[in-house]
């Protein structure tokens, strides 16, 4: 039998701690010596295609089918197939959307709380006011506390439905947001760099949504030159990322296992710019189909039947 997990089964299902640890535990689980590469095929317009993973620990492995459609809400389109790892039965399907939302966004979270400074009156600011920005404040809260939190997007209305949500204030401009905050989140679909190294100061830490594939850049190279530069998979990065194996520094597994230190000291510039690897979905797809088959949430079919 296989459970069919909707947007609304998944979001009764997933809470940002238990996301948050474990994406943590895939981190430290999928190190260079015992990573399965996850592996991601795209042909044709509007990007659609597939995406494998596997996670040492975990019993089964996941297949995801997409498209992206910018223009669209979601702008991701397509479904998550959990199967066992153990007969190849089809556990699961799941909304992709809300998974990716979920996943992107709270590891985004989770690498901004490593990378940046410490200090609960940071102020944050978020660029592009989307799912994925929502789970990003949403991860970040649940990490750390901080002080005013400030609101851009494109459509001035988003951006205020979004800062009467999270109790924030809207600014015009990205320059402006990168003035005024210390932590600045980006989850926009920009191919024009949204800030550059004069937009920014010493110990500002900043993360980008924007490259997980070619041709989209939030950050500018001389920013990127300037910063301490931390992704999620340097393989993933190299074949699929707007981003060259010579603008990374280090990755964020390297930086929570101890082998990376990080932040040189408390006025350097840092960026985590991921590109989303694959066990990430299965992460939360095992999570969220352990939960559901506990609770007896989402429907179940007999495919073969």
């Amino acid at each position: 039998m296989t459970r069919l997990l909707t947007r609304r089964d998944l979001g009764a299902l997933l809470e940002p701690a238990a996301c948050l640890a474990a994406l943590r535990d895939g981190f430290l689980a999928t190190g260079p010596a015992t990573a399965v590469p996850g592996q991601r095929m795209c042909a044709g317009l509007p990007f659609p295609g597939t995406a494998t993973a596997v996670v040492p620990g975990i019993e089964a492995y996941t297949v995801r089918v997409k498209a992206k459609f910018p223009d669209a809400r979601p702008a991701l389109r397509g479904v998550i197939c959990l199967h066992s790892g153990t007969n190849g039965e089809l556990l699961a399907l799941l909304d992709s959307a809300t998974v990716t939302a979920w996943r992107t966004g709270l590891a985004a979270a989770l690498g901004t709380h490593v990378l940046a400074s410490p200090g609960e009156g940071a102020v944050v600011g978020v660029i592009g006011a989307g799912a994925q920005a929502e789970l990003m404040v949403r991860g970040l809260g649940a990490l750390r506390s901080y002080g005013e939190l400030l609101v851009h997007d494109t459509d001035f209305d988003r951006a205020t439905e979004f800062a009467l949500r999270y109790g924030g204030r809207v600014l015009g401009s990205a320059t402006e947001m990168a003035s005024a905050a210390d932590i600045v989140l980006l989850a926009t679909w920009s191919r024009t760099p949204l800030l550059s190294l004069a937009d920014t100061r010493p110990g500002q830490h900043l993360t980008s949504l924007g490259a997980d594939e070619p041709g989209r850049r939030e950050l500018a190279a001389d920013l990127l030159d300037a910063a301490l530069v931390v992704v999620d998979d340097r393989q993933l990065v190299a074949s699929v990322g707007a981003l060259t194996p010579a603008d990374i520094d280090t990755t964020l597994g390297d930086v929570l296992r101890g082998t990376h230190p990080g932040r040189a000291d408390a006025t350097t510039r840092s960026v985590y710019a991921p590109v989303g690897p694959p066990w990430q979905d299965l992460a939360l797809a095992w999570l969220a189909y352990r939960r559901a088959e506990r609770d007896g949430v989402g429907r179940r079919v007999n495919l073969l039947g």
